[in-house]
Order: structure tokens, then sequence, then C-alpha cells
């Protein structure tokens, strides 16, 4: 830094208290900065429909850290207001696109003054070659998983880029071993699923289309035909109503799966709580048919409990480091072409229902020292690779770099609001 003045940062995101992966991670990211002692926040919080839109701040912050609610993620109206009443000096934002062609298209009104860096999320292939104007109008792209950054590496190959994953607190997301917590486990068990000796499976998702909530409860069903109604369970932590969903409970209640055999947790947990839920479990699901990473399958690993996921987006990535396996990982036995307006094409990965309720045979079936060995190796994969420290680390650095190089306002440098286009 020039001076010793606090850099501002401005972020649009999800709500950062919000349990979704989006907020999660940003919220990761605030604390790292802010805990360096480097650096003031302005937090546009959107995606929720909020109770007022009173502008707050945290007890261990104060004005370090301003929270001001808007809906869906801001407007420009909102931008122009903090851009010269608050004068950051560098604009953060995460989620898809989606939900940012407006911002990118007053590119010219934000990006004289302040860069801007785009922590970016998306699922699949093809390359979209239609994201390129977007992924050109910032001063750097951190991207979430192997395959968003390969996308932006070939779509836009002349544009700042860093593979930036996901992390976890694996401080908090471990296997629990103390005595009370071990006697916690048992006793979760024996009163919510009728006896210790059940198989659990979980998942840890948003009751929506994508991520296949009602198949996973026919599959299951037909997993149970298998193995015994009275062997497994399937705790899903999700809204059952979800209007953006099935009606979970209903699915259940049809299949004739009225003894505890699916079981809902439907209350917001706290981190600690939540990792508790996955030490219960024997096995941790997704089989989304699109996932820009899945941050509950990296919180299973990093509490030594195995996955078994779609081979899609950054699931693949959790799943297996190209040599060993963490889980089981299915391979799409469909892809389909699927799009919007906004989104005109992209692949829908789509799993064979034989290979699923295989997987969880296979899991069901394994012994317990070999699935103990596979969460263990799960945990090291994490520590490794998704190493929550080096993610704090590497944000603050990334910070720190893109004002030194970039500037703000009156120091602002390599932006210019035009280009040169041979006709």
């Amino acid at each position: 830094m020039a001076d010793d003045r606090k850099i501002k940062i401005l972020t649009l995101s999800d709500h950062p208290m919000l349990p979704s992966g989006v907020a999660t991670q940003t919220k990761y990211i605030i604390e790292a900065l802010l805990k360096s002692g480097k650096f003031q926040i302005y937090s546009l919080a959107g995606a929720i429909a909020h109770p007022d839109y009173n502008m707050t701040k945290t007890n261990e912050w104060g004005d370090d850290w301003i929270i001001q609610p808007v809906d869906a993620y801001g407007n420009a109206v909102q931008i122009r207001n903090v851009m010269y009443n608050w004068k950051p000096d560098i604009l953060y934002f995460m989620t898809d696109p989606r939900f940012y062609g407006w911002l990118w298209q007053m590119e010219d009104e934000i990006r004289w003054a302040v860069p801007m860096i785009y922590y970016h999320v998306w699922d699949n292939k093809p390359y979209p070659k239609y994201n390129a104007r977007w992924y050109e109008s910032n001063d750097k792209i951190a991207t979430i998983s192997k395959v968003t950054s390969d996308i932006v590496q070939n779509v836009s190959p002349g544009v700042d880029e860093e593979y930036l994953p996901h992390a976890v607190n694996t401080d908090i997301f471990k296997k629990l071993t103390e005595p009370e917590h071990t006697q916690a486990i048992r006793k979760i068990k024996k009163d919510n699923f009728g006896a210790e000796g059940k198989f659990i499976f979980f998942w840890n998702n948003r009751n929506a289309r994508r991520k296949q909530s009602g198949t996973l409860i026919f599959w299951f069903k037909q997993f149970l035909d298998k193995v015994g109604h009275d062997k497994a369970v399937l705790l899903m932590h999700t809204n059952p109503q979800d209007e953006h969903g099935q009606p979970l409970d209903f699915l259940a209640s049809e299949l004739g799966l009225t003894q505890r055999e699916v079981m809902f947790s439907k209350e917001k947990l706290p981190a600690p709580d939540l990792n508790l839920l996955y030490n219960v479990a024997d096995c941790t699901i997704n089989i989304s048919d699109a996932e820009g990473f899945g941050l509950g399958t990296l919180e299973s690993l990093s509490a030594e409990t195995p996955i078994i996921v779609t081979m899609t987006g950054g699931l693949q990535e959790q799943v297996t480091d190209g040599k060993n396996w963490f889980g089981v990982g299915i391979e799409p036995s469909s892809r389909a072409i699927i799009g919007s307006q906004t989104v005109p094409y992209i692949y829908e990965d789509r799993i064979n229902e034989g290979e699923f309720v295989d997987a969880l045979v296979k899991l069901y079936e394994m012994p317990k020292e070999e699935r103990e060995k596979l969460g263990k190796a799960g945990r090291e994969h994490v520590m490794k690779n998704y190493n929550f420290e080096k993610f704090n680390e590497r944000w603050v650095q990334v910070m720190l770099e893109l004002y030194e190089k970039h500037g703000s306002w009156n120091t602002r440098k390599n932006y210019a609001p035009w280009r040169y286009v041979e006709l």
C-alpha cells in the first residue's frame, strides 16, 4: 500500500450470513481480509427476502464491516451511491454471470475509478463463448473449480484468471473423537433413527430442480428394496417444501417410506452442529445434474465422511485427485444441452439409476475400516488441495496485489475505456 489507510472493498454476493456456498465463501474471504487489519468492507448483501433494509454492523468488526441488505444483488443506483459516497478501492462480486449483466453494462462507470474482481461460478461446458464480453469486463477473475478455470482460459485467454477453489474451516469440519461427542452421536442415532446399527446417508443441499432431490428419494427406495428397509436411512438437510423444489415429505409418503427411512433436518444450523451431522453420517451424497462446486461434500470430506457424487462441475475434483478416490464418482450416462435466454447453452449431466444404487450398495457393504480409511484420505485431500489457511492468505495477497497493480481513483492505472478494433 502506498499509505497506511485501509483498502476499501465493496462486495456483492448472497448475504454473507446465509448458509449458501456463495455466502459462506464470501464470508470467509471478508473475515480473512478484516483479520489482516488492512481492509474495510462494505457488503451489498442480497439473495434473500429481508425483514428490513437497515444497515448493520457486527460487534466484532464495527465500522470496518458495513452490511447493507439489498434485493437480488443490488442495482445501478445503489452501486453509484456507494461508489461516490464511500469511495471503495476494489469491487468484488460473486455468483454466476446470469445475475450481473446489469453490473458489467455499467463497467465504464466503475472501472475508470476502481478495479473489478469477479469470483466466478460456472457448472459445465461447452465453452460459453457468450460469456466472453462479461469476462473481459473485469480486471481479474478468480475461479472456483478446475472446470471454471479451463473455461475462462479458453473463452477469454487475455483475462487475468486465477484458480482459487473453495475451502472449508477444517478446525470446525472434522471428525469428532472426544467421548462427549461420540456419546452424542450414538444418542442421535438411537433417538432419531431407531437404532445405532443403521447405515446413514446424508444429503445437504437446497431442495431445487438441479439438485435432483426427488430423484434421490425414488432411487433410495430402490436401494432399500435391495438391502432391506430397516438397514439404512436417508437424512436430508433441506426444506422439503421449498418452492423451487419438490414436496419431498409427500414423495416419501407416496413411496411408503414412512418408518423413518427418509428423514428431514429442516432448521438452519450453525457450522458445529452441521459438522455433527457429517459425523453421524456414514456417507454424503450429491447427484446434482449441474454443480459449480458443491460445498457440502467438501465439508463432508473434511469431517472424514466419504462421498458419492456425479462427475460434474467441481464435484469431480473433490471425489478424486486423479489417482486416489475419496468415495464413488458416477459418470453421467446422458448429457443434454439445456439453456435459457440468459444462458443459451450448457450441459446438464444425468446419472443412471442402476449405477447410483450400485454406488449406495458399494458404500453400504464396504467394511467399516475401509470406509474410515477412505474418509481419512478425503480429509488429507482437503487439507492439501483446499487448505483453509492458504485460501485466506491467498485472498489477502490477491486484494493487495490488485490494489498495487491497478490502484484506484487518483492512482487508477491499467484501464482504458476504449479499445482498438481493426475494421
